[in-house]
């Protein structure tokens, strides 16, 4: 691998531009739909319209995977861009506004919307919350699935020192086909790949593709949590999945909710608990702000442990409160509670 010149962002993301509709609701709601609890489900746009209608007075709040833990990164000083498609409708100028004016840079150009298949408006996901915290997500990708080859800005992913990959977005044609292409751009760059395996069922479509990258040294960060590391490795046991990607891998960090975290790296394995909370609120966007936390310590260099206690900050802050980006200053929060 080249040596890289000195980066210009932290961190560069591409993932999905969407708009998160958040809700609470009963027990009964999620039968009477026909939800998978406690998953991720894509639907179409009819679908969207149905569950939208179906859900209880809802809060917007710009969301996506990557674009989450590009918030997070950014409340906590980091330099981050952002590649991902919207439309040109209201939905894309609100995601737009909302990831600059988090100090995100964020310039891929917007798609037309029209009647076509091909032109659909700007993504969003339903999210419907039971009283346990439990977030149960229903995803119309919409735009973001179009994202092409052509629309990535290569001089910008090869000046961040880390390409940030979400899974999710593995799953459309065309957006693989642009990060396919953006790893061989960082790679070149000498940067670093970090990816996250976003959901079990993207693993089940796509583990394959995955497995294939970890085995050939592509994947430099790897973020899954307890079902993930099991789908992608076969293994129930946890212990015995770190054990069949941990030697893959230069930094392996697993997820447990209320178990805390384990990662390990060059050989070295670290474990934290998970930070209490009061009251567990809403979950969404918990995986994605440990990533933002754990990333914030290790472009700094930071001890192991101490990237994922930053990580665990980090998820306890969100799980506290509606939504999937931080609320607190992060900054003075890390101060406090590292």
């Amino acid at each position: 691998m080249p040596e890289a010149n000195p980066p210009r962002y932290d961190v560069i993301a591409i993932g999905n531009a969407v708009v998160d509709v958040i809700a609470s609701c009963t027990e009964e709601l999620i039968d009477e739909l026909q939800l998978n609890r406690g998953g991720m489900t894509l639907i179409d746009e009819a679908r969207a319209e149905e569950l939208y209608e179906a859900m209880p007075p809802a809060r917007e709040l710009s969301g996506g995977s990557a674009a989450n833990t590009l918030a997070g990164l950014a409340t906590l000083g980091l330099q981050c861009a952002f590649i991902g498609q919207v439309a040109e409708d209201q939905l894309g100028k609100v995601f737009r506004h909302d990831m600059r004016a988090t100090g995100i840079d964020f310039d891929t150009p917007a798609r037309p919307t029209s009647d076509k298949e091909s032109e659909p408006a700007t993504g969003r996901v339903l999210i419907f919350v039971t009283p346990d915290g439990e977030r149960t997500m229903n995803t119309f990708l919409g735009a973001g699935q179009f994202l092409p080859a052509a629309a990535l800005d290569e001089e910008l992913i090869a000046s961040a020192a880390i390409l940030y990959l979400e899974g999710y977005l593995w799953d459309p044609e065309e957006p693989r086909r642009a990060m396919r292409r953006a790893i061989e751009v960082a790679r070149d760059a000498g940067r670093k790949i970090a990816f996250t395996a976003s959901e079990s069922f993207v693993i089940a479509r796509h583990g394959d593709d995955f497995r294939s990258m970890i085995e050939d040294g592509i994947i430099d960060i790897l973020f899954v949590n307890e079902s993930e590391l099991a789908t992608l490795t076969g293994e129930d046991d946890f212990e015995a999945g770190l054990a069949a990607v941990a030697g893959k891998v230069p930094v392996l960090v697993a997820t447990r909710s209320e178990k805390g975290a384990v990662a390990i790296a060059h050989g070295e394995r670290a474990e934290v608990a998970a930070v209490p909370v009061i009251k567990v609120v809403d979950t969404t966007g918990a995986g994605d702000q440990f990533a933002a936390g754990f990333l914030s310590g290790y472009v700094k260099g930071e001890p192991l442990t101490r990237c994922l206690k930053r990580g665990a900050i980090c998820a306890s802050e969100v799980i506290a409160h509606y939504g999937p980006r931080p609320e607190a200053d992060m900054i003075a929060l890390m101060d406090e509670r590292l």
